[in-house]
Protein backbone atom coordinates (compact mmCIF):
# COMPACT_ATOMS: atom_id res chain seq x y z
CA UNK A 1 0.00 0.00 0.00
CA UNK A 2 1.00 3.08 -1.15
CA UNK A 3 0.12 5.64 1.97
CA UNK A 4 0.12 9.69 1.75
CA UNK A 5 0.50 11.14 5.56
CA UNK A 6 -0.65 14.45 5.75
CA UNK A 7 -0.62 15.79 9.22
CA UNK A 8 -2.60 19.08 10.91
CA UNK A 9 -4.39 20.38 13.60
CA UNK A 10 -7.58 20.48 11.43
CA UNK A 11 -9.17 22.64 13.59
CA UNK A 12 -11.27 22.07 11.55
CA UNK A 13 -10.92 20.09 8.92
CA UNK A 14 -12.93 21.21 5.73
CA UNK A 15 -13.72 20.69 2.17
CA UNK A 16 -9.88 22.56 1.14
CA UNK A 17 -8.55 19.58 3.21
CA UNK A 18 -9.91 17.13 1.08
CA UNK A 19 -10.23 18.39 -2.30
CA UNK A 20 -6.23 19.05 -1.88
CA UNK A 21 -6.28 14.97 -0.39
CA UNK A 22 -8.44 13.95 -3.64
CA UNK A 23 -5.92 15.59 -5.76
CA UNK A 24 -2.62 14.40 -4.37
CA UNK A 25 -4.07 11.29 -4.59
CA UNK A 26 -4.92 11.04 -8.22
CA UNK A 27 -1.52 12.88 -8.68
CA UNK A 28 0.92 10.72 -7.44
CA UNK A 29 -0.79 7.01 -7.94
CA UNK A 30 -1.33 6.71 -3.80
CA UNK A 31 -3.47 4.04 -2.72
CA UNK A 32 -5.24 5.85 0.15
CA UNK A 33 -4.18 8.85 2.62
CA UNK A 34 -3.99 9.04 6.38
CA UNK A 35 -5.39 12.42 7.71
CA UNK A 36 -2.88 12.64 11.44
CA UNK A 37 -5.08 14.81 13.59
CA UNK A 38 -2.76 16.32 16.05
CA UNK A 39 -3.15 16.23 19.22
CA UNK A 40 -1.11 19.36 19.61
CA UNK A 41 1.54 21.00 17.22
CA UNK A 42 4.46 22.27 18.83
CA UNK A 43 4.62 25.30 16.37
CA UNK A 44 0.52 26.41 16.90
CA UNK A 45 -0.64 28.23 20.31
CA UNK A 46 -3.05 26.13 21.98
CA UNK A 47 -5.66 29.16 22.13
CA UNK A 48 -8.53 28.79 19.94
CA UNK A 49 -7.63 24.91 19.89
CA UNK A 50 -10.81 23.03 19.85
CA UNK A 51 -11.32 19.21 21.56
CA UNK A 52 -9.51 16.40 19.92
CA UNK A 53 -12.58 14.51 19.66
CA UNK A 54 -14.34 17.33 17.82
CA UNK A 55 -11.71 17.87 15.34
CA UNK A 56 -11.28 13.99 14.53
CA UNK A 57 -15.41 14.18 14.25
CA UNK A 58 -14.73 17.36 11.31
CA UNK A 59 -12.12 15.32 9.54
CA UNK A 60 -14.47 12.27 9.62
CA UNK A 61 -17.49 14.34 8.24
CA UNK A 62 -15.14 15.42 5.38
CA UNK A 63 -13.40 11.85 4.31
CA UNK A 64 -16.46 10.52 4.04
CA UNK A 65 -16.47 8.25 0.75
CA UNK A 66 -13.25 8.61 0.26
CA UNK A 67 -9.96 6.50 0.48
CA UNK A 68 -8.80 9.20 3.48
CA UNK A 69 -8.73 8.17 7.37
CA UNK A 70 -8.48 10.41 9.67
CA UNK A 71 -6.63 9.15 12.57
CA UNK A 72 -5.21 10.32 16.42
CA UNK A 73 -3.19 7.94 16.34
CA UNK A 74 -0.10 10.26 17.59
CA UNK A 75 -1.90 10.23 20.64
CA UNK A 76 -1.19 6.80 21.12
CA UNK A 77 2.45 6.28 19.87
CA UNK A 78 3.37 9.05 22.28
CA UNK A 79 5.09 10.96 19.53
CA UNK A 80 5.34 15.24 19.58
CA UNK A 81 7.51 15.85 16.70
CA UNK A 82 6.90 14.52 13.03
CA UNK A 83 10.06 13.24 12.48
CA UNK A 84 9.38 10.70 15.94
CA UNK A 85 5.93 10.08 14.39
CA UNK A 86 7.04 8.67 10.98
CA UNK A 87 9.99 6.55 12.52
CA UNK A 88 7.07 4.94 14.63
CA UNK A 89 4.95 4.74 11.92
CA UNK A 90 7.45 2.70 9.49
CA UNK A 91 8.05 0.56 12.36
CA UNK A 92 4.58 -0.23 12.97
CA UNK A 93 3.65 -0.55 9.13
CA UNK A 94 6.02 -2.50 7.71
CA UNK A 95 3.94 -3.72 4.81
CA UNK A 96 3.46 -0.11 3.56
CA UNK A 97 5.29 2.74 1.84
CA UNK A 98 4.21 6.27 2.91
CA UNK A 99 4.86 9.46 1.29
CA UNK A 100 5.12 12.61 3.57
CA UNK A 101 2.17 16.03 2.00
CA UNK A 102 2.37 18.80 3.06
CA UNK A 103 1.68 22.37 2.01
CA UNK A 104 4.11 25.19 0.90
CA UNK A 105 3.55 26.58 3.54
CA UNK A 106 4.72 24.47 5.77
CA UNK A 107 7.90 24.25 3.26
CA UNK A 108 8.33 27.67 4.50
CA UNK A 109 9.09 27.19 7.58
CA UNK A 110 9.68 23.17 7.46
CA UNK A 111 13.52 24.33 8.32
CA UNK A 112 12.15 25.19 11.85
CA UNK A 113 10.79 21.87 12.70
CA UNK A 114 13.20 19.07 14.53
CA UNK A 115 15.62 17.53 12.55
CA UNK A 116 14.09 18.47 9.67
CA UNK A 117 16.55 16.82 7.37
CA UNK A 118 16.09 13.81 8.90
CA UNK A 119 12.42 13.82 8.13
CA UNK A 120 13.51 14.30 4.69
CA UNK A 121 15.28 11.21 5.06
CA UNK A 122 13.09 8.87 6.33
CA UNK A 123 10.04 9.25 3.21
CA UNK A 124 9.73 11.18 0.48
CA UNK A 125 7.87 14.07 -0.01
CA UNK A 126 5.41 16.17 -1.80
CA UNK A 127 4.64 19.77 -1.29
CA UNK A 128 1.12 21.10 -2.08
CA UNK A 129 1.29 24.47 -3.81
CA UNK A 130 -0.89 27.30 -1.16
CA UNK A 131 -1.29 30.28 -2.45
CA UNK A 132 0.24 32.73 -1.41
CA UNK A 133 3.13 30.55 0.19
CA UNK A 134 4.90 29.47 -2.57
CA UNK A 135 7.45 32.23 -3.27
CA UNK A 136 8.26 32.00 0.37
CA UNK A 137 8.72 28.22 0.42
CA UNK A 138 10.81 28.44 -3.34
CA UNK A 139 13.51 30.22 -1.29
CA UNK A 140 13.31 28.74 2.24
CA UNK A 141 16.31 27.05 3.87
CA UNK A 142 14.62 23.94 3.84
CA UNK A 143 14.11 24.49 -0.41
CA UNK A 144 17.39 25.36 -0.55
CA UNK A 145 19.00 21.90 0.18
CA UNK A 146 16.21 19.96 -0.70
CA UNK A 147 16.19 20.93 -4.35
CA UNK A 148 18.72 18.83 -5.33
CA UNK A 149 16.61 15.84 -4.67
CA UNK A 150 13.14 17.13 -6.55
CA UNK A 151 12.00 14.84 -9.17
CA UNK A 152 9.01 14.87 -11.43
CA UNK A 153 5.47 13.59 -10.90
CA UNK A 154 6.15 11.11 -13.55
CA UNK A 155 8.87 10.10 -11.61
CA UNK A 156 7.78 9.84 -8.66
CA UNK A 157 4.85 7.92 -10.05
CA UNK A 158 7.42 5.08 -10.95
CA UNK A 159 9.01 5.07 -7.90
CA UNK A 160 6.06 4.29 -5.65
CA UNK A 161 4.70 1.93 -8.00
CA UNK A 162 7.59 -0.35 -8.28
CA UNK A 163 8.58 -0.02 -4.36
CA UNK A 164 11.90 1.81 -5.16
CA UNK A 165 11.24 5.25 -3.43
CA UNK A 166 14.43 6.82 -2.03
CA UNK A 167 14.56 9.32 -0.05
CA UNK A 168 15.14 12.07 -0.10
CA UNK A 169 12.72 13.08 -2.68
CA UNK A 170 10.66 15.98 -3.34
CA UNK A 171 8.11 16.14 -5.88
CA UNK A 172 6.45 19.37 -5.89
CA UNK A 173 2.41 19.71 -6.95
CA UNK A 174 0.49 22.30 -8.43
CA UNK A 175 -3.22 22.54 -8.27
CA UNK A 176 -6.06 25.07 -8.88
CA UNK A 177 -6.03 27.23 -6.05
CA UNK A 178 -8.07 26.95 -3.19
CA UNK A 179 -8.56 29.56 -0.65
CA UNK A 180 -10.48 27.75 2.19
CA UNK A 181 -9.11 28.12 5.35
CA UNK A 182 -9.47 26.93 8.94
CA UNK A 183 -7.95 29.99 10.19
CA UNK A 184 -11.44 31.93 8.28
CA UNK A 185 -14.09 29.69 9.20
CA UNK A 186 -12.62 29.73 12.64
CA UNK A 187 -13.34 33.94 12.10
CA UNK A 188 -16.52 33.18 10.60
CA UNK A 189 -18.03 30.95 13.20
CA UNK A 190 -16.00 30.87 16.36
CA UNK A 191 -17.95 28.25 17.92
CA UNK A 192 -17.98 25.74 15.22
CA UNK A 193 -16.82 22.44 17.43
CA UNK A 194 -20.42 22.91 19.69
CA UNK A 195 -22.09 21.36 16.43
CA UNK A 196 -20.16 18.27 17.02
CA UNK A 197 -19.91 18.30 20.91
CA UNK A 198 -24.11 18.70 20.74
CA UNK A 199 -25.18 16.44 17.98
CA UNK A 200 -22.38 13.59 18.46
CA UNK A 201 -23.08 12.99 22.14
CA UNK A 202 -21.42 9.07 21.58
CA UNK A 203 -17.95 8.09 21.32
CA UNK A 204 -16.17 8.12 18.07
CA UNK A 205 -13.97 5.02 17.42
CA UNK A 206 -10.25 5.94 15.36
CA UNK A 207 -10.84 4.02 12.32
CA UNK A 208 -7.16 3.27 12.46
CA UNK A 209 -6.39 2.44 16.40
CA UNK A 210 -10.04 1.61 16.87
CA UNK A 211 -9.71 3.13 19.75
CA UNK A 212 -12.58 5.35 21.19
CA UNK A 213 -12.51 8.81 21.47
CA UNK A 214 -14.42 10.59 23.54
CA UNK A 215 -15.86 14.48 23.72
CA UNK A 216 -13.74 14.86 26.47
CA UNK A 217 -10.61 14.03 25.39
CA UNK A 218 -7.95 16.45 24.39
Amino acid sequence: MLTGLLGGSFNPAHGGHRRITRFTIDALGLDEVWWLVSPGNPLKPKAGMAPLAARLRSAEEQARRAPITPTTIERDLGTRYTVDTLRALQRRYKSRQFVWLMGSDNLAQFHRWKDWRTIARTMPIAVIARPGYNQSAMTSPAMAWLRRYSVSVPVFRKMGRERLGRAPALVLLRFDPDHRSATAIRRGNADWAERYNKTNTSALRDRLTFRQIIGSDE
